[in-house]
């Protein structure tokens, strides 16, 4: 599995990136590239990396055969494509999900599909899941899902290539943290759930003592009863 650092993974994402929206630009010098890098714009975090690491950071692509340079004849300005397509066995679409990853942290289908279709036409939600599963089914997934997020009922995606990239709990705390509010405990939420509980469980004894009640009448009444109500003086 390929393994990028931070730069590498914002450099990488920005080659992408520019090769779709600007391809009259494309290949990038590494003075635009360090621009790019530093956007202000569909970045997170935004970032302010001299040109030095910004080259650093391609020169390690080329030794990881995700980058290529172009050295025009005539010119002595050095330009750099990428080739993650063929290095990653990716399709354009999967690609522009992969960069919208790199570059802005993990995001909602929702969100992938508006913001990558910039990029690449992704005409649907379905058409987005598609795309994720193609990165999420490779021999080495490139992708994988992250559980909703407390209070949201949306899952976000992750890319795996630069994990130090952004804050992405490992699948392990991730499923532990899910698990952990259905193992109850002493918790504010714990406290609530149990209150709750045993409210069902009160409504449901005074709705079975109401149905008893019904099916077997009025109380009879009890024998002790019948001597006081006798022991009452008569009228003579």
């Amino acid at each position: 599995m390929i393994e990028l650092t931070p730069n590498e993974a914002r450099a990488l994402g920005v080659l992408i990136e520019k090769a779709f929206t600007t391809p009259e630009q494309y290949p990038l010098s590494i003075n635009a590239l360090t621009g790019g890098a530093n956007q202000k714009n569909n970045r997170d975090p935004v970032l302010s990396l001299p040109e030095d690491e910004v080259f650093n950071a391609v020169e390690s692509l080329r030794e990881k055969q995700l980058a290529v340079r172009v050295d025009a004849i005539g010119s002595r300005v050095h330009k750099y494509k990428h080739v993650a397509g063929e290095a990653l066995r990716c399709k354009a679409g999967e690609l522009a999900i992969l960069a919208e990853l790199m570059l802005r942290g993990p995001q909602t289908l929702g969100e992938l599909r508006g913001r990558a279709n910039r990029m690449q036409p992704i005409a649907t939600l379905d058409d987005a899941k598609m795309l994720l599963r193609g990165l999420k089914e490779q021999q080495e997934p490139l992708v994988r899902e992250l559980p909703a997020e407390p209070g949201t009922r949306a899952e976000k995606y992750a890319q795996l290539l630069s994990p130090a990239s952004h804050a992405v709990p490992p699948a392990q705390a991730t499923t532990a943290a899910v698990a952990a509010p259905a193992s109850g405990g002493g918790g504010a939420a714990g406290g609530s759930s149990l209150a709750e509980r045993v409210a069902r469980l009160e409504t449901d004894v005074a709705e079975l003592r109401k149905i008893i009640d019904e099916l077997v009448g009025p109380a009879t009444p009890s024998s002790s009863a019948t001597p006081a109500m006798d022991s009452q003086p008569q009228n003579p």
